[in-house]
């Protein structure tokens, strides 16, 4: 079974980039689970989400305990959040942020893999606001093949399509699409 955490702040969409994950993954025919966590729900509060996928059903409903993936939206929870810890050295972080891998990993102290992407960049210049919950999924698959492009693009035109129109869910493709190829 892989488990997945997104950190992110409300209003980012980690709830929403957990979902089309789990989705897309029960689309190929997987056993999920998408779930958040919050304390008060409002606008810039630390939110984790989590997400497992397996072959086999899945029997626990606890709250992820040692992910193997931690997605991180919003880079200013390093050292306000803790998650790495219990990941071991085989755990992979993949970090919204402009910095190299190597810094991150020094300021997370994490012996395992880090890998960043700008996905707010991405998402000011593609979607016209910081919503880097979707270019994030991009450097999610490209790291680990854990659903494929074209089953998440589909995810994201059936929440989107009727949602936020045609040009809006095209410019979220994209994002994911940019991050997948700019993910260090």
């Amino acid at each position: 079974m892989l488990e997945i955490v997104f950190l992110g702040r409300g209003g980012q969409g980690a709830k929403t980039a957990a979902q089309f994950i789990a989705e897309a993954a029960m689309e190929s025919g997987k056993h999920v689970q998408a779930f958040p966590e919050y304390g008060p729900e409002r606008m810039g509060a630390p939110v984790k989400s989590f997400v497992r996928i397996s072959d086999k059903p899945i029997t626990t409903h606890a709250p992820v305990a040692k992910p193997d993936i931690a997605l991180v939206i919003d880079p200013t929870l390093i050292g306000n959040v803790e998650f790495s810890g219990s990941m071991g050295k085989n755990g992979i972080i993949i970090v919204n942020s402009p910095k190299d891998s190597s810094t991150i990993r020094k300021d997370l102290n994490f012996a395992g893999k880090v890998h960043t992407v700008d996905a707010t960049k991405i998402s000011i210049e593609l979607i016209g606001k910081n919503l880097p919950n979707t270019p994030i999924l991009g450097a999610l698959i490209k790291i680990i093949e854990v659903v494929k492009m074209d089953d998440l693009v589909q995810q994201v035109k059936n929440k989107f399509l009727n949602k936020i129109g045609e040009e809006k869910t095209n410019a979220n493709i994209e994002a994911i699409k940019q991050a997948y190829k700019q993910v260090k």
